[in-house]
């Protein structure tokens, strides 16, 4: 379609509705990988169930899906800033990345939260999960909440120059209607996997929001997988494999666009699933062992090993706190909390990070360190 749009006239993307035209051919070629991908999930999602606290996985699995999917666009911030910016503790951190990381963690548990109380994945939830998304700091002057009423690009300076021009606001509305009814199997059920892999890419390519669109077209998968039952919580962290290709992700989703390669794109997105649920399962199995380790090495503290233990199990939920903290939820007193922290030191088991006599900030190294694996930060993105 041909549009005008600030002082010029450009070619805007038009989707046809999912699913694809050439559907059940497409199908027919994905049972092998989907198989897998579907046992590679089912494993984690297994292995979730039988997690002696899966609260203490979560904590630290949504915050490393949120930094992935930020890294994408280019924030900068690491996993270590954002569990120092939420002990209310953030001395030289990259406020506004860490902030939009923080916002992202914020707006998954709000979608788990309303699709728990009964709402469907629908155009209301996400217009919902937005406003959370982009709630404070970088991107939000840019209408939260609300469905673009402007022509926006995705690369370039302006819509002559860009690399992609998606629909007009007018027909963007008849677009994501389209899609609200595939995410409610109109005109056909779809696969879990399938459905979460294609209304990603449709989302994508609809870019209804002036801003925040790749980051809640990342999140749409979770809440997805999760309201679909492929998962029953969301210990998928996909966004690292988006990261780790990403020049493929995004040649595949513009494919998608340009000539209609919708199987390339599944089997890429299929691959990402049985590579990441294997990894996922993966670093759970080694922070259970971790935990083992350093408990027993704890025990070995004699007399002090009770607070030290208890300061311990408190670091396996929350791996970066402050003495205050701590000595608060565990109930013990600040100097007992103290003198347990540097037994956790001395065995190295903590680092303190903050470098300050007062206020110290221990981070419960070998956890942060599993966790942050494959989460430095890239140099540039498409936002």
């Amino acid at each position: 379609m041909t549009v005008s749009t600030v002082g010029e006239t450009c070619r805007a993307f038009i989707p046809d509705p999912l699913p694809p035209p050439d559907w059940t051919i497409i199908m027919a070629g994905l049972l092998d990988p989907l198989e897998r991908a579907n046992r590679a999930l089912g494993k984690l999602d297994g292995f979730g169930a039988i997690l002696p606290e899966t609260s203490l996985f979560l904590y630290m699995y949504v915050r490393k899906e949120a930094l992935l999917s930020s890294q994408i666009e280019g924030t900068q911030s690491s996993l270590s800033d954002l569990l120092i910016f939420e002990t209310k503790n953030a001395p030289g951190v990259p406020l506004d990345d860490v902030r939009e990381v923080s916002n992202y963690v914020m707006a998954m548990q709000y979608g788990l939260r309303r699709m728990k109380e009964g709402l469907p994945v629908s155009l209301r939830l996400i217009r919902e999960v937005h406003k959370i998304l982009l709630s404070k700091g970088r991107g939000s002057d840019k209408t939260p909440g609300e469905f673009r009423r402007s022509q926006n690009w995705v690369g370039g300076t302006r819509p002559g120059n860009a690399g992609f021009v998606p629909p007009p606001p007018a027909q963007m509305m008849e677009n994501l209607g389209a899609l609200e009814k595939f995410l409610h199997n109109d005109p056909v059920a779809t696969p879990a996997l399938v459905k979460a892999a294609l209304a990603h890419v449709q989302f994508e390519t609809i870019h209804p929001f002036l801003d925040g669109n790749g980051r809640l077209g990342r999140l749409l998968i979770t809440l997805l997988l999760c309201a679909e039952n492929a998962l029953s919580e969301p210990l998928l962290y996909l966004s690292l494999y988006f990261k780790k290709n990403r020049a493929a992700y995004y040649e595949l989703l513009q494919g998608v666009r340009a000539e209609g390669k919708w199987r390339d794109w599944l089997i890429f997105f299929l691959k990402g699933v049985i590579e990441t649920g294997e990894q996922s399962a993966d670093t759970a199995r080694r922070l259970l062992d971790l935990f083992r380790y350093d408990r027993e090495k704890v025990r070995g503290l004699g007399r002090p090993a009770a607070s030290a233990l208890q300061l311990l199990q408190r670091l396996e939920s929350k791996p970066v706190t402050t003495v205050q903290e701590a000595a608060k939820v565990v109930r013990i007193t600040e100097p007992t909390a103290r003198a347990a922290f540097r037994h956790l030191q001395k065995l190295g088991i903590v680092r303190e990070i903050s470098g300050h006599r007062r206020g110290q900030v221990y981070s419960y190294d070998q956890y942060v360190k599993i966790l942050s694996e494959g989460t430095e930060p890239v140099k540039s993105g498409i936002r």
